[in-house]
């Protein structure tokens, strides 16, 4: 009798893609924190902005990764690995 999972098998934990406690009350910690200093939020980053433009706009792309996190990026392939059919259909509106 052999122990432990074979390759790509799973026993029991996490369902993939559901984040662990941790991550997921920081992350409520973090958009409490946001929205009790929404306002404020606007004002530092003018303040900032009048020194460091670049640095109000950097810091606004940070912030922006809580209301919309980064896409993955990834790779498409048709069937078998091969390239993807794409077809292109144009409906006119006159009869």
């Amino acid at each position: 009798m052999t122990r432990g999972a074979k390759p790509g098998e799973r026993r029991g934990g996490r369902e993939k893609g559901t984040p662990n406690l941790v991550t997921r009350d920081f992350r409520v910690t973090v958009s409490k924190l946001l929205e009790k200093n929404s306002d404020n939020v606007g004002l530092w980053l003018d303040q900032v902005a009048i020194i460091d433009p670049a640095k109000a706009l950097d810091l606004l792309s940070k912030l922006a990764e809580f209301a919309a996190p980064k896409l993955s990026r990834s790779e498409h392939t048709g069937g078998d690995g091969g390239p993807m059919q794409v077809s292109v259909v144009r409906f006119s509106a006159d009869p």
